[in-house]
């Protein structure tokens, strides 16, 4: 009996019924049939050697793909679990699966949790796994008989209870060991030419804080050495980018959870970016004919279910405060009806759109304590945020200029990696986004034509919009790897609906404006972390939250000099320090450097005499010797220009 299958570039071949993806790869070619670690059936990922029963649409995974990355760190992690297994007997399983770059294994040991000194000799076990050439197939057993192999691991027993499908679930036997995974894996345990395991933490079970926490072991795995020995440089070079490991070493800010997860303190250093940062985008946004206001952090709950965010964010959002007398405050998660207040005070005319409101707005979300991250995931932050107000016919110009002042200020930050998503809604999922086809059709066509006209390149993404419109997301990644949204431009029918909002048009008649939202460096948490990581804790003069130190060769005769010297530059906002400790110049110079200052300004006989400096850029190793006046005039000068060279 045959079957009919359809491949990815349109043709359909005839088969019989019962053939394995693999045979189906070699039917193709032989190269493909080598390189082939799984299938797709439908959309969904079998093993290679899964019978095929049924006309299906069929892709073939191949190596080195990002789906093919997965079934290697699938295996792996499979692996993992049996090496723990037969090391710790009596340990217990939480969750194991692939992550961006790598796998994990979840485990909850009664008298000590696994630490990382153990993991070489858990390593060796998966390794000895490895040369065992094991054929890893994928088999069904009835959920009782799950049960009873997980005796006493609860977490196992849970695991088993959710993933049961038609009363049973899909294991793997490494040696001895049943391995409870519903994942698809390489059909050959000898397949996995390099592993690594790297790391161990913290994890809830289940994410949530209020569950046992579990021991998460981190690994990553390939098919050859020398793309393990590539992903391991690029961990290494992640790590030296890390904004927390920085954060720490030039003691920008903390995390404390003894005080509050997620809530970090600004030190003083980090201040200053912050500071400098928020000064900067306020001016800029002034310039370009924003308002700026303050508005409350708090707010009525009813004006949170009129814009949809208490039905549609709900868990992202802390719980309302009941203050006594009926009346429930939320702390916001968004500044978006705060600003439709500020244009609702007043009567406005089409004389006065596009009406621009921005704010750095203080807002709170309910982040589970594992997604917690630094200043990448807090729970309070200040977003640099902006809704304009536009007639319908202001929507294209006024798109263009909001992304042109973000390109600028890009510029200025010398933020070059970067790309935009056009995000859609999922037409199907009628839950998230609100139901009007004619209005997401148009702003998404708008927002479409807008980008073509601008000549920019794009990628479109379905279900990726806010639920109240389509947007424009600047997508860039951090030193770890991982996609972050820095910016964004939403395109709003909704809200100016849902709060009634009107303008009167040159007909003296009421019309409803439309908003957008806008995002230019998303928040100060996040774009702080964010450059703290692309320019590896080394600032730019213009943004470094000190500037220049001052290192006398002699405390006693120069000091003075040197005191002078930081009066003039301090009295022209240039941020500098003298380092007057009893200690050897060379060691100063060096902890200068490790601080990743600018400038270090040395001053002795000399340049007492000629009122000089001995001026030591960060990252050279030469001198030069100036006037104070010149080199007051040439830091000016570079900071003005946000430190970029200027001919």
């Amino acid at each position: 009996m045959s079957i009919k299958l359809s491949f990815p570039d349109g043709s359909i071949r005839e088969v019989e019924q019962g053939i394995s993806v693999l045979d189906v790869a070699k039917s193709i070619s032989n190269s493909l049939s080598k390189n082939a670690v799984a299938g797709k059936l439908n959309g969904s990922l079998v093993s290679v050697n899964t019978a095929i029963k049924a006309d299906a649409a069929i892709e073939i995974v191949v190596k080195n793909s990002d789906e093919g990355n997965v079934i290697v760190w699938n295996t792996a992690a499979v692996l993992l679990n049996s090496a723990i297994k037969t090391i710790y007997p009596n340990v217990h399983f939480g969750t194991i699966g692939d992550i961006e770059h790598g796998f994990y294994v979840d485990t909850d040991k009664n008298d000590q949790q696994i630490s990382v000194d153990e993991l070489p000799a858990i390593e060796d076990t998966m390794k000895d796994l490895v040369k065992s050439k094991i054929n890893l197939k994928p088999d069904q057993i009835s959920e009782k008989e799950a049960l009873e192999i997980v005796d006493g691991d609860p977490y196992q027993a849970q695991i088993i209870k959710e993933h049961a499908k038609d009363g049973s679930v899909q294991v793997y036997q490494v040696n001895d060991n049943v391995i409870i995974s519903d994942a698809v894996v390489l059909p050959n345990s000898g397949d996995v030419k390099a592993l690594r395991l790297l790391s161990v933490a913290g994890a809830y079970w289940q994410g949530k804080s209020s569950n046992p926490m579990l021991q998460r072991i981190y690994g990553t795995a390939f098919l050859k050495q020398k793309d393990l020995e590539v992903e391991l440089e690029r961990q290494k070079e992640a790590r030296e980018r890390d904004h927390r490991v920085i954060g720490n070493n030039l003691d920008l800010f903390f995390v404390d959870p003894k005080v509050g997860a997620g809530l970090p303190y600004w030190m003083p250093n980090g201040a200053t970016i912050r500071r400098t940062i928020e000064r900067y985008i306020v001016d800029k946004e002034v310039q370009n004919g924003y308002s700026h206001v303050y508005t409350p952090v708090l707010m009525n709950l009813d004006a949170y279910k009129t814009s949809g965010h208490w039905q549609h964010y709900r868990e992202d959002m802390f719980p309302p405060m009941d203050m006594g007398d009926g009346e429930l405050l939320e702390l916001r998660p968004m500044n978006c009806p705060s600003h439709i207040q500020v244009y609702k005070h007043h009567i406005r005319s089409y004389r006065e759109l596009p009406i621009r409101i921005a704010e750095l707005g203080m807002m709170h979300r309910y982040e589970k304590s594992g997604a917690l991250s630094g200043l990448q995931r807090v729970r309070e932050m200040t977003l640099n945020d902006g809704h304009t107000f536009v007639t319908p016919d202001q929507i294209q110009d006024e798109f263009k200029d909001i992304l042109r002042l973000m390109v600028d200020v890009y510029a200025d930050f010398d933020i070059k990696d970067y790309s935009f998503r056009l995000s859609y809604r999922d037409p199907e999922n009628t839950e998230k986004y609100f139901d009007d086809d004619e209005i997401w059709n148009h702003s998404q066509s708008m927002l479409k034509g807008a980008m073509d006209d601008l000549g920019l390149d794009y990628v479109e993404a379905e279900g990726e919009a806010a639920f109240y419109g389509p947007k424009l997301d600047v997508q860039t990644k951090t030193a770890m790897g991982n996609e972050e949204t820095l910016s964004t431009i939403q395109l709003d029918f909704m809200l100016p609906k849902q709060f009634d909002l009107h303008y009167v048009g040159a007909d003296g008649e009421e019309h409803r404006p439309v908003m957008i939202h806008r995002g230019l460096v998303s928040t100060m948490e996040r774009f702080t972390a964010y450059l703290t990581e692309i320019y590896k804790g080394a600032f730019p003069t213009w943004l470094a939250p000190k500037q220049v130190t001052i290192i006398p060769v002699n405390d006693e005769l120069h000091g003075e000099y040197a005191d002078q010297l930081q009066k003039k530059l301090a009295g022209n906002n240039v941020r500098v320090s003298v380092d007057h400790r009893n200690e050897k110049m060379g060691y100063k110079i060096r902890e200068a450097q490790t601080q990743k200052i600018p400038y270090i300004l040395v001053v002795g006989d000399s340049e007492l005499e000629s009122d000089l400096v001995s001026v030591r850029k960060y990252g050279e190793e030469n001198s030069t010797s100036v006037s104070s006046d010149k080199f007051i005039q040439d830091i000016q000068n570079e900071i003005n220009n946000y430190s970029r060279k200027v001919n």
